[in-house]
């Protein structure tokens, strides 16, 4: 028996085997604009014995000719090959082809990507898995955003290039040759063109006998869509900002006008809001009109354009662009005689005018942290703590392989405090090297927020919890380089109760108003150096017990008016040397009983049975002479110095309310777009201007 070939067949398959070792028997195939295609491949081979492994991930491609005697073909690779039930000599075999866009549901990563748009983050998940050259993105020509902080998290390249395109607006499209399949990105009407020789398509319902290649079916679907869509967003750098925006489009038809709403838009600048808007309205009146239609033409591609030719609907002879399409090819038979012949090919497929923007419909979901995790604080080489001026912090999550454990490592995340006021709160800022908890606002990994601190192996906390169970504390460690520490501890073991404050270095406390202190025991009072105090006022000082002070050097007391002091009994004072005292007017000394001046042997005695005067000489009146005392000079005190200060902090108002008004949303729009809004006002217009 000769040997079977598909040479002659128009429609043949090529494989790494050889040629005709599989033979196409069959073809169903199924494209769609953002999507990845999936042919799946009916095959025939005499040898019974071909292995998976021989085929899957290889590259094949299918060939068909066209009637114009130019080639068209269908290039990927497999994923999926097995060996159905065979009879006699030959084995029958299915294969599933895909493109290498495929390849990335068979990954997953956790990734950061920082300070890139979207299509440079696409293009570089694209070159890390070796597909440099089997993209192409000439077909975008919109301006994108560039994103401070993106996350691949627990979820495979597919998905995450999918969702990014979807969010951005960009969807994407092959183009097949020989041994080879590209990757179009496209973001407009702009990036597609007709297949060549097939730029327009004849409608022919009742197709005769000569018709090649028309549209034999053509039907158009149309579907009510919400005639607005609106976001909204916070940005907390500027809380009073307006971040709302809306896209509307504008249909002939009743119960057009219903909007659709959603928050967070994931944007802080108002033109990306809008970008965004705009975007999830053409994707949803992407499928507002769509046409149906089936045809035996071999040109029909998804991606590519054609004008409609000769439909019965004259608004129908329009320009589309195909969305998707399913083939269906059947090569014919193999038997002997039957090597050529021309193949049975059919298409259904769906269409949109060209001048309706196309958009992917939003299904890839974003992947949502549901719980708190934990990561490092980390900052530049040296830096032991490195923050802004919003106290942010950056941070090394477990799970980031590529992280250069820098302040390259994430973006600049927010700390939670105690208190956040305005110019007043509680500040507490994580240190490089601490381990923090992670928490992402709606659950959103492009959105960590810090919601604590945790001790671990390696950073233990300053008491032993199992010995010092009853201690709290707040310590904290000098910084550069440690080796000091500022801390308010509490000990509450029963009988033991304690508060223990410790100042590495300065310790300052400003009371505006009073100061009130009460001990129930004793106060102790050490100072290593000077104590130095001002009393603007009175100083008043009530001791029930004694008072007791010792002064190893001068004691210089000077006062602007009085000094009086009052002993219950006793009042002596000594000195080694002089005892001066001098009045500038007089200087009384009085005793109840007797007053006694003894120099020496020499005395005076004065009591109540008179005056008795003894020493060696007594001259009255002659010789002798008055000594002379060195007088006082009491040293100033010195100014102390005041205590540190800060300032009060101001009282924060609320974002402003802006309240959703249906009417006042008709009022904006159509003062922008000048469509008329009131039928009565209208009318009152155009008869004033008849007037004129």
């Amino acid at each position: 028996m000769a040997k079977r070939t598909q040479k002659h067949k128009d429609v043949a398959v090529g494989t790494p085997l050889g040629e005709d070792v599989l033979l196409l028997t069959r073809m169903s195939a199924t494209e769609q604009l953002g999507r990845p295609f999936e042919y799946e491949l009916e095959l025939v081979s005499e040898r019974l014995d071909i292995k998976a492994s021989e085929i899957v991930g290889k590259n094949v491609t299918v060939r068909l000719n066209l009637l114009s005697g130019e080639v068209r073909y269908f290039n990927g690779f497999v994923s999926r090959f097995l060996q159905t039930p065979s009879s006699g000599d030959e084995a029958q075999y299915q294969a599933t082809v895909v493109p290498w866009l495929w390849f990335l549901t068979r990954t997953a990563d956790c990734r950061i990507f920082q300070e890139m748009t979207v299509p440079d983050i696409i293009k570089q998940v694209f070159s890390d898995y070796g597909f440099t050259d089997f993209f192409d993105d000439k077909g975008l020509s919109g301006k994108y955003r560039t994103w401070p902080y993106c996350v691949q998290y627990r979820e495979t390249g597919f998905n995450f290039v999918s969702r990014l395109m979807e969010q951005e607006g960009i969807y994407y499209f092959f183009t097949h040759e020989n041994g080879k399949h590209t990757l179009n990105l496209a973001d407009s009407a702009s990036a597609h063109e007709a297949y060549p020789g097939y730029e327009e398509i004849k409608y022919r319902p009742y197709k005769a006998e000569e018709d090649k290649e028309v549209i034999s079916r053509w039907t158009t679907e149309t579907r009510l869509q919400p005639g607005s869509y609106a976001l909204n967003d916070f940005d907390f750098e500027n809380t009073q900002k307006d971040l709302q925006t809306r896209s509307k489009i504008d249909r002939d038809h009743e119960l057009s006008t219903f909007e659709i709403f959603d928050y967070p838009g994931e944007y802080t600048e108002t033109g990306d809001g809008e970008n965004y808007a705009r975007m999830r309205i053409e994707e949803l009146h992407s499928q507002y009109e769509v046409a149906t239609a089936l045809s035996d033409a071999r040109g029909i591609s998804t991606g590519c354009t054609f004008t409609l030719k000769e439909c019965t609907r004259q608004d129908q002879n329009k320009k589309y662009l195909i969305v998707s399409a399913d083939y269906k090819i059947d090569a014919g038979s193999y038997e002997s005689g039957a090597e050529g012949g021309e193949a049975a090919y059919s298409c259904s497929f769906t269409a949109i005018d060209v001048q309706q923007p196309f958009r992917s419909l939003s299904i890839t979901s974003k992947p949502s942290i549901r719980g708190p995790q934990t990561a490092f604080v980390v900052g530049p080489s040296g830096e032991e703590i490195y923050t802004d001026q919003y106290g942010r912090v950056k941070v090394q999550f477990h799970w980031d392989r590529r992280a250069s454990g820098d302040e390259n490592s994430s973006c600049w995340i927010r700390v939670a405090q105690l208190w956040a006021g305005k110019k007043w709160g509680a500040m507490y800022i994580p240190r490089v090297g601490q381990e923090v908890i992670v928490e992402f606002l709606e659950g959103d990994p492009d959105q960590p927020i810090i919601t604590g601190r945790v001790y671990n192996a390696q950073a233990k906390p300053p008491y032993d919890p199992k010995t010092d169970k009853t201690i709290s504390t707040i310590k904290s460690n000098s910084s550069k380089g440690g080796g000091g520490f500022n801390e308010i501890r509490l000990e509450d073991k029963k009988d033991k109760e304690q508060i223990f404050i410790h100042a590495q270095k300065d310790h300052d406390v400003r009371v505006e108003n009073d100061l009130k202190e009460w001990v129930g025991n004793e106060r102790h009072l050490i100072v290593k150096q000077d104590q130095i105090e001002q009393v603007d006022g009175d100083k008043h000082l009530t001791v029930a017990g004694d008072q007791n002070e010792k002064i190893d050097g001068t004691i210089s007391i000077e006062a602007g008016s009085d000094i009086q002091k009052k002993a219950g009994m006793n009042y002596g004072f000594e000195a080694g040397s002089n005892i001066h005292i001098k009045g500038g007017m007089n200087v009384i000394i009085e005793a109840g009983m007797q007053l006694s001046i003894k120099a020496g042997s020499s005395f005076v005695d004065l009591g109540p049975a008179g005056v008795s005067i003894s020493g060696t000489l007594v001259n009255i009146n002659s010789g002798g002479a008055a000594g002379s005392g060195a007088g006082s000079s009491p040293d100033a005190p010195k100014t102390p110095e005041e205590a540190d200060q800060a300032e009060p902090g101001e009282t924060a108002e609320p974002p402003i309310a802006r309240q959703y008004s249906p009417q006042a949303v008709t009022l904006q729009s159509s003062a922008v777009s000048g469509t008329p809004f009131c039928e009565q006002c209208e009318k009152a217009k155009k008869k004033k201007a008849k007037k004129k």
